[in-house]
């Protein structure tokens, strides 16, 4: 007899019913096992991966899904190590490991050449994958990059600590209700990563900043104006001249995890007019 699903399944179904008509769940296999990602829009579509931020799921993008899939074929992951449908197989013994994931999942989905673009977590793997593989990847967007042009806030940390240590669903709903400055977040969402964050066997495999400098394909930073992880006027200006090529915007109003969730119309404007 099979369990019944649990508060976590519940959501995350409940989420994916959110997502465009047409949307396709694919399992991609790895050498670290079956990995989760939510494909939507045309077939021939130019290629666009999408990395979430940790607890936030594959499916935190069911927001951008409709427009950037008229354009583009979304590839939306479920991140290894982190809450949803891939599977954690093979343990991860550090960061190599995670550009090695990436590899297979590529290769798994056929994609040679992709766009790539993440958020938070995500920002930071794609910019470390965009240096491992730069021939693949032709253009490179980071929403409110993390661990990327600097390092985290003590205050932010601190504030996150109760639910790392702890995790439960009212503390990860406190933490976003502090970080987002009360401003309403989608309640399916906000349901599904506060209960991620109590997942049992999650774990993001973090290492240090990618050399940026190294990145040549055209890159897009987008910082969130009252970002609570880092100072978002501080991060512009280590990003413009980390990389001058590179396309610097600051959105405001915006916080760290009210992306890529908040104003999904200005935030798919800059995606699309930027990758073209």
């Amino acid at each position: 007899m099979s369990a019944s699903p649990s508060a976590f399944d519940r959501a995350y179904e409940e989420l994916r019913a959110r997502w465009p008509e047409f949307t396709e769940e694919r399992d991609v296999a790895t050498p670290y096992g079956p990995t989760r990602v939510h494909v939507h829009g045309p077939a021939d579509g130019i290629p666009l991966v999408l990395l979430p931020g940790g607890s936030a799921t594959g499916l935190v993008w069911f927001a951008n899904a409709p427009a950037l899939g008229r354009r583009f074929r979304v590839h939306a992951v479920d991140l290894l190590g982190d809450a949803g449908r891939t599977e954690r197989g093979t343990p991860l013994k550090g960061a190599d490991d995670l550009t090695a994931w990436l590899d297979a999942v590529l290769d798994g989905l056929g994609l040679t050449r992709t766009h790539l673009c993440g958020h938070s977590y995500g920002a930071w793997l794609a910019a470390r994958y965009a240096l491992h593989a730069p021939r693949r990847i032709d253009r490179l967007a980071l929403l409110d990059p993390t661990q990327v042009f600097a390092g985290f806030r003590p205050g932010y940390l601190l504030r996150a600590l109760p639910s790392v240590l702890r995790p439960n669903e009212a503390r990860a709903r406190s933490f976003l209700s502090w970080e987002t400055a009360g401003r309403p977040l989608d309640e399916t969402w906000q349901r599904l990563y506060a209960l991620a964050t109590t997942v049992p066997g999650r774990k993001l495999v973090v290492g240090g900043r990618p050399r940026t400098a190294g990145l040549r394909m055209p890159v897009l930073v987008l910082l969130a104006e009252h970002s609570r992880t880092h100072d978002a006027a501080k991060v512009a200006d280590k990003a413009r001249r980390a990389l001058p090529q590179a396309e610097v915007t600051v959105l405001p109003g915006a916080t760290h995890h009210s992306l890529p969730l908040s104003e999904p119309e200005k935030l798919n404007d800059h995606l699309i007019r930027f990758l073209g």
